[in-house]
């Protein structure tokens, strides 16, 4: 399986990571700490020498009850980091909503949109299209960001069915608008509009959705509240259990996890990966020219 993108045809014969660069002064996570240009393109290079296989760029906030800026101030956080970050030799990947930013992102080079509103404002469809080879991330919101605490409250008969009722949906919105399947991937959103219960529905019940759709599967769960809620956390203190949620998302079928910490997710995912090509009979027995008695 591969992700077309605009200067990459991206291999997801393993899970990738996708590096998460907060151009913003009120993210959930780390807002501030990367809100000036300086510090944005510095922790791009930090988090490709980690080895980061994406990197997701973004000048708004969509924690809950937050407000986004105007067009002029999004743009201004991003493009100079967008444009740095093109120049690093990985795909990159700008998270906004607005057409306006997805064009000018285009624009600079930049691979892939990455939509939480999933294409559906006026005008985002057509700046993909002016880029026939770039690559989309549809992911499932229900609201807004500043109503999504109520829309979780309000709930789901089938959280599963629903959120791939609506993916399918923009599917065939995009595929009817001329994007080629194989630029499209998917994100269930987790955090997005749902509740603790909901998104460990959604989390076992991956594969099915990934089945049904036939895309990749990029799944978002690092730092977030979920992993604060199982493991009694605060957000600093949510490695652990980032690390354990990047690997159950890899386990049902995710294609790409989009996180925080690159350097840790990548270690989990190479031990990961040993265990399960072990398992495929593909992989050498690592301790072959270890001294003798090692355990």
């Amino acid at each position: 399986m591969h992700w077309q993108t605009s200067r990459f045809r991206i291999a997801l014969s393993r899970p990738l990571v996708m590096g998460i660069v907060n151009v913003t002064p009120d993210s959930f996570s780390d807002g501030g700490q990367h809100a000036s240009e300086r510090a944005a393109c510095a922790h791009c290079e930090q988090l490709v020498a980690e080895g980061a296989d994406i990197l997701d760029i973004g000048g708004e906030s969509t924690r809950p009850d937050a407000t986004s800026p105007d067009l002029s101030e999004e743009l201004r956080r991003v493009l100079p980091v967008l444009r740095h970050a093109v120049t690093l030799g990985l795909p990159i990947s700008v998270d906004t909503s607005r057409p306006e930013v997805m064009g000018a992102a285009l624009d600079l080079g930049v691979d892939i949109v990455n939509d939480v509103r999933a294409l559906q404002r006026p005008g985002a469809m057509a700046a993909l299209a002016q880029h026939p080879l770039a690559g989309a991330c549809l992911m499932h919101l229900r609201g807004e960001p500043a109503t999504m605490r109520a829309e979780a409250e309000i709930g789901y008969v089938d959280v599963v069915a629903e959120v791939g009722d609506f993916l399918a949906a923009r599917l065939r919105e995009c595929l009817d608008a001329g994007v080629q399947r194989e630029r499209l991937v998917v994100d269930p959103g987790y955090g997005f509009a749902k509740n603790a219960g909901h998104n460990l529905t959604l989390l076992a019940g991956q594969l099915a959705l990934q089945a049904r759709l036939q895309v990749p599967l990029l799944a978002g769960l690092s730092r977030k509240t979920l992993v604060g809620q199982i493991t009694g956390r605060p957000v600093s203190g949510r490695l652990a259990g980032s690390l354990a949620a990047a690997l159950a998302a890899a386990a049902q079928g995710a294609a790409i996890l989009r996180v925080h910490d690159v350097a840790a997710t990548v270690d989990a995912l190479k031990v990961w990966e040993a265990v399960r090509l072990v398992r495929l009979e593909s992989w050498p027995d690592p301790f072959t020219a270890s001294a003798p008695g090692h355990p």
